[in-house]
Formats: C-alpha cells, sequence, structure tokens
C-alpha cells in the first residue's frame, strides 16, 4: 500500500486531503504543519509520497522539500494554489518530483500519488507549457548552467530544448525524423548526464540552459 505524508500549515487542507486518499486506499501515515515538522516526520515514518505545501512559516516547503529529498526519504509532489510560481521551479530544483494544484480533482490527486510513487511525472503538459510561457516573459536574472551541460551532445541539447518546449516522444520523433527507440535514448542520456528525475525537471535545465 503507498504511503503518504501530508504537509500543509492548514488544518482543513490536510483533513481534506487525507479524506480523499483514504477513500481511495492509500495510507496517509502522518501530518505536518511546517517544513521543519516535516523533515522529522519522513525521517520517522518513511512515506512513500510526500504531499508538500510550499508557503509555510519557518522553514518553507523547498528547504524541506530539498533535506526529503536528498535524505531518500520519499518522492515529493508540490502543492501550491498558483498553476506558475517561481517557488515551484525552486522545489523541482530542490528535487521534487513535480507539482499539483491545490484545486486538483480527488481523481487527479490519487493519480498524481500513484504514478510518483512508480518514478513517473506528476506535471501535465498543459502546465509544462504554462511554465515555459512564464519563463519566457519572466527570463532568470542570474543564468543557473545545469552541471552536466556541456557533457550533452548537439543532438541531445536539442531534444532538452524540445522537451522544455512541452514536446512529447511522439512530437520529437515526428519534428527530428527519427525513431521513438532513438528519442528516449538521447532523453535517457541527458537525465543521467544532468542528473534529472523526469520531464519537470528537464523543463527548469532547459530554462536554465536559455535553450529553446
Amino acid at each position: 500500500m503507498t504511503r503518504v505524508l501530508i504537509v500543509d500549515d492548514q488544518d482543513l487542507v490536510r483533513q481534506g486531503l487525507r479524506m480523499i486518499l483514504e477513500l481511495a486506499g492509500i495510507e496517509v501515515v502522518g501530518e505536518a504543519r511546517d517544513g521543519d515538522s516535516a523533515v522529522r516526520a519522513a525521517s520517522r515514518y518513511r512515506p512513500d509520497v510526500v504531499l508538500m505545501d510550499l508557503r509555510m512559516p519557518g522553514m518553507d516547503g523547498v528547504e524541506a522539500t530539498r533535506r526529503i529529498v536528498a535524505a531518500g526519504d520519499a518522492r515529493v509532489i508540490a502543492l501550491t494554489t498558483f498553476d506558475v510560481d517561481q517557488n515551484v521551479v525552486d522545489a523541482l530544483r530542490a528535487g521534487a518530483a513535480g507539482f499539483l494544484l491545490k484545486d486538483v480533482t480527488s481523481e487527479g490527486l490519487v493519480d498524481a500519488v500513484r504514478r510518483a510513487e512508480a518514478g513517473e511525472p506528476v506535471v501535465a503538459p498543459a502546465v509544462l507549457a504554462r511554465m515555459m510561457d512564464h519563463f519566457a516573459t519572466r527570463p532568470p536574472e542570474q543564468p543557473r548552467l545545469p552541471a552536466g551541460l556541456d557533457e550533452l551532445s548537439d543532438r541531445e541539447r536539442e531534444v532538452l530544448a524540445m522537451i522544455g518546449a512541452g514536446r512529447s516522444n511522439a512530437e520529437i520523433a515526428s519534428e527530428l525524423f527519427i525513431s521513438m527507440a532513438t528519442v528516449k535514448t538521447h532523453v535517457r542520456h541527458i537525465f543521467a548526464k544532468l542528473d534529472l528525475r523526469d520531464r519537470a525537471q528537464a523543463v527548469v535545465a532547459a530554462r536554465d540552459a536559455r535553450l529553446g
């Protein structure tokens, strides 16, 4: 059974998330109302997935995400009220598996938790597209080149730019006139060289590298 830790400074939000998950047969092993208690709870309960609010008093969700991911305690899904938020970008850099809006449907929440546990991305393509639009209008003040960028081949940089633009593997294969197998190989190499977990982090890496 999937084990989840819920982190949010609002009691009603935690209670609502717990109810949805438990009705779907997902075990909620604990709750926390701030980042510091979240880090302790993750270490104690060893959940598979953490639902992490980003804006909390004291230690925020971004720093808590960084510590939980570094400890290898769980996959973290960031929770936010805004579909594009600098805190979300920072959380993805810190190692979050993706993010959800707080108005996500019950079905969407349950599906996201299960996909996160399975190691899959939990950000919808439409949201990735909005992230890229946001990045285009608000470029970073100081470039943060991803570690390992110099190791990418010209083709891998091209594929990374297309991932950053929200393209699927099928769309990349069509536009570059290569096979799906070749695209998957390029994606696997990109993730390995840049130490990326999923496509959500790849979008941030593409933005940081000023690709696309």
